[in-house]
């Protein structure tokens, strides 16, 4: 894994994140790689992964400011507030396991 090029390695995350986490609206689950978000939300954790500071709350933080635009645009609804609690922990987990690879 060492040595992996930093675009593959966001690449795997960002495939990692659109196969495990999923928005819930109704209790239909949208995934991260159908939503296409999961290459944008991994680009969002490089600078994190680099820094060697990936905790929760900055994966949380991100979440926060990431707005998704709903109803054609008409809305926008911070992505942390579409996804479940564990979809949270599992996006945090995967994101602490890609920190070790850079």
């Amino acid at each position: 894994m060492a040595n992996q090029s930093t675009t593959e390695i966001l690449e795997a995350l960002a495939s990692e994140i659109g196969e495990n986490v999923y928005i819930d609206v109704a209790k239909w689950h949208l995934y991260l790689s159908d939503a296409k978000l999961h290459k944008v939300l991994a680009e969002k954790f490089y600078p994190l992964l680099s820094a060697n500071s990936v905790n929760e709350d900055e994966v949380l933080d991100i979440l926060k400011n990431m707005s998704i635009k709903i109803g054609g645009g008409r809305r926008e609804i911070p992505l942390i507030d579409l996804l479940p609690m564990q979809c949270q922990v599992n996006l945090i987990d995967i994101v602490e396991k890609y920190q070790s690879r850079f």
